[in-house]
């Protein structure tokens, strides 16, 4: 993971940002890669550091930016 060593949350946003991991892995297909996993992990930590806080919106913009990220 990048840059995430400092980053501190709440219980409650640790809550919400797993919930958005599971969702976001389970609209996958399979197989799924763990580098899938990492990026998707890494999508909603920058998110959630930014200020989101809506399990759905966290999945949504994972997916979305998995979906554009080059491979």
């Amino acid at each position: 993971m990048k840059d995430f060593g400092a980053a501190a949350f709440s219980p409650d946003l640790i809550e919400a940002m797993s919930s958005a991991l599971e969702a976001s892995v389970s609209a996958l297909p399979e197989p799924v890669h763990s580098t899938q996993v990492n990026q998707l992990a890494e999508s909603i930590l920058r998110s959630a550091q930014t200020g989101e806080r809506d399990v759905e919106v966290l999945k949504r913009l994972a997916l979305l930016e998995l979906q554009i990220a080059p491979r």
